[in-house]
């Protein structure tokens, strides 16, 4: 099938053409088949790299009115909208923050793309344009299943459909173990399919030799002995390697060499931020630029990356770079990941030392994909990546147009080998299924429902919800029970009020009190609203409240991200919240997790120091954090200040120190 065969204005078609897209890919074809084009529903569940994003072009292009595209991240955001912006004649907007506003100046625009938390704030707000929607993409749509974000998505789907019956919905996923079920929660066609534009084989390594799916073997020369490479030192109980065997480290790095020497770029996939970084540096002793060619431009990427900042994070990373490799986490600043992605994508660096972040985010395919840890430390144990995130990795091997084929390696031993291949080469990607039930999410949009209006009894909250996955899996009777426990919470919070007319009990109403109404408005959590409530109440009576103070308020919530605390640095953390117990406004006997309290403590004190003028060289030295930590904690603080001052001004009290510290932020 032809892109000029579809129903397309030439404009497109050219632009298209420009771009190398001529044919369509099978998937693409099956979506064609299926209406996208024509205004159905459509669930896409084919491979990365086979076109899924062309699917949600083609049907956003054919709709009768405007479009929404919702992604899972704002670095994928940002880089759709430019594919969007990029169309001939197609206003194109972004809309990732701001989450106490509707968005009104969106409207107008063909396509919207924003993360579905803003959509789902948007609407909380009043937003209209959301009603004028003709068609939804939705990226990742797997994605149903992760914590605080999967229900966020659900109801915000959910929603939209109710709010316009006849608005198109296209999901897209490239793993997912239950696409039929997502497909018949949103009465949608279902596109399924294997077909990738470049043959993809995956297997292990033990030692130098691996064994590929397909019945293929390579084997590549690892240097050295192991001596303990792969870094566990996190409380894992599993035996070192034996030193008469390579480790896990440079196993990788023979891996990472090889493809290399072929023409290929890498990507290694680690379980840690330390181990992503121990590796690169490891990486760069092999002297990948030269190997690869790109001296020159390796230096130029480390150029960029130096002047994001002088932190210690960048300067390593800038080595990394000028010997062709790098290192990609979250604890980066934004402008750093960019430089490495673009670098990537550009061939002008030949490996990337990654936590599994990457592989949900920007699109950074490779010839040869490497994960080498399989576990990560969960709280008290070592447990295995789930199968979906391991088949996200994988996925990204094989570069459309320049790689003849993908090579996913996932690194073993003779002891676990059997076990990686039936997990992770054989397995099938775990079922997506909503944690909508979760009580402090379920909570959150029972209150949204209320604040909005549209809802005031728990049987109309009910039907808000019906058009949920939740609903769908659990059934009435489990989603009233559900939505019942919630409700008394809210009612206990101070959130809800039940307001009772002539006929008693029988004839209440729910409505949200005036604190309610603004912690929906202002997308905070019930659990945020009030705990920030009562640290603004005693923050008002002290005489001695200072920025430190507000910043306490907002960072002991769950909203805030939490700041590890480090063993050596608790009692340093202990001895500064003692010296400064009179200006906070939690006892430290009072705290309910006096541990999680310390944390935000920390959190509070770094924010304090940054408007105090320390520098982010200084913080991310002084307290272990990355660059991009102190970004996000610093946005979030924001936020939540914002989101204190509505409150205070709802419950009419006074607390300067909250406004000081905003506008000092």
């Amino acid at each position: 099938m032809r892109v000029r065969d579809l129903p397309l204005s030439e404009r497109f078609v050219e632009h298209f053409a420009d771009r190398g897209i001529r044919e369509l890919y099978p998937p693409q074809a099956a979506a064609v088949d299926a209406g996208v084009c024509q205004g159905e529903n459509v669930v896409a569940a084919v491979p990365t790299a086979s076109g899924k994003t062309f699917v949600a072009e083609l049907a956003l292009l054919t709709a009768d009115g405007p479009g929404l595209y919702v992604c899972p991240l704002r670095a994928l955001a940002r880089e759709k909208y430019e594919a969007f912006a990029a169309l001939p004649g197609v206003e194109a907007a972004i809309s990732t923050g701001d989450f106490d506003a509707s968005g009104e100046d969106l409207a107008g625009n063909d396509v919207v793309v924003a993360t579905s938390e803003k959509v789902d704030s948007a609407i909380r707000n009043g937003a209209s344009w959301v009603d004028e929607l003709a068609c939804v993409a939705v990226d990742e749509v797997h994605l149903l299943g992760a914590e605080r974000r999967g229900p966020t998505l659900e109801v915000t789907l959910a929603t939209l459909r109710r709010r316009n019956p006849e608005l198109q919905v296209v999901s897209l996923s490239a793993t997912v173990d239950n696409p039929e079920a997502i497909a018949e929660w949103l009465d949608a066609a279902l596109v399924e399919s294997e077909w990738r534009p470049v043959d993809l084989r995956t297997g292990v390594a033990v030692g130098g030799d691996v064994t590929f799916d397909d019945g293929t073997e390579i084997s590549v020369a690892v240097e050295g002995d192991s001596n303990g490479g792969s870094g566990d030192d996190d409380g894992s109980d599993e035996d070192p390697p034996d030193d008469d065997h390579p480790d896990d480290t440079e196993i990788t790095a023979a891996l990472v060499a090889d493809a290399v020497d072929r023409g290929g770029q890498c990507l290694a996939f680690v379980r840690s931020r330390t181990e992503a970084v121990a590796l690169a540096e490891r990486l760069a002793d092999d002297g990948l630029a030269d190997r690869f060619g790109v001296e020159s431009a390796a230096v130029t990427a480390a150029d960029e990356a130096a002047e994001v900042d002088g932190t210690a994070t960048g300067r390593q990373l800038a080595d990394c770079l000028r010997s062709g490799v790098a290192f990609h986490h979250a604890g980066l600043r934004a402008g750093h990941r960019a430089v490495v992605e673009e670098a990537f994508r550009d061939r002008e660096i030949a490996c990337i030392c990654a936590t599994p972040t990457l592989a949900a985010g920007v699109n950074v395919p490779a010839r040869r994909v490497v994960v080498r840890d399989q576990k990560r430390y969960a709280g008290s144990a070592m447990e295995w990546l789930p199968t979906l995130e391991v088949h996200q990795m994988c996925g990204r091997a094989g570069r459309p147009g320049l790689d003849p084929y993908g090579e996913a390696v996932l690194v073993g031993d003779a002891d676990t080998e059997a076990e990686l291949v039936e997990r992770y080469v054989e397995g099938e990607p775990e079922a997506v299924e909503s944690t909508l039930a979760d009580p402090a999410s379920l909570r959150t949009h029972v209150l949204s429902a209320v604040a909005t209006g549209f809802a005031e009894t728990e049987a109309e909250i009910l039907d808000v919800f019906e058009g949920t996955f939740y609903a769908r899996e659990a059934g009435a009777g489990g989603l009233a029970d559900a939505v019942a426990v919630a409700v008394d919470d809210l009612v206990s919070g101070g959130l809800i009020d039940r307001e009772t007319g002539e006929g008693g009990v029988e004839a209440y109403r729910l409505v949200a009190t005036p604190v309610g109404e603004t912690a929906s408005k202002q997308y905070v959590r019930p659990e945020t609203a009030e705990r920030i409530v009562s640290g603004l109440r005693t923050a008002a009576a002290m005489s001695n409240a200072t920025t430190l103070t507000a910043f306490e308020v907002v960072c002991d919530t769950p909203d805030m991200q939490d700041t590890y605390l480090g063993n050596e640095e608790r009692a340093d953390i202990y001895r500064f919240a003692r010296a400064n117990a009179g200006t906070l406004t939690t006892a430290m006997d009072e705290a309910d997790d006096f541990e999680e309290w310390l944390e935000s403590v920390k959190t509070a004190r770094i924010l304090d120091e940054w408007i105090g003028g320390a520098t982010v060289e200084e913080l991310v030295e002084s307290y272990r954090i990355g660059p991009g930590d102190l970004d996000s904690r610093v946005e979030r603080a924001e936020w939540l200040l914002s989101a204190a001052e509505a409150l205070a001004e709802t419950i009419g009290v006074r607390v300067p120190a909250i406004t000081r510290a905003r506008s000092r932020l």
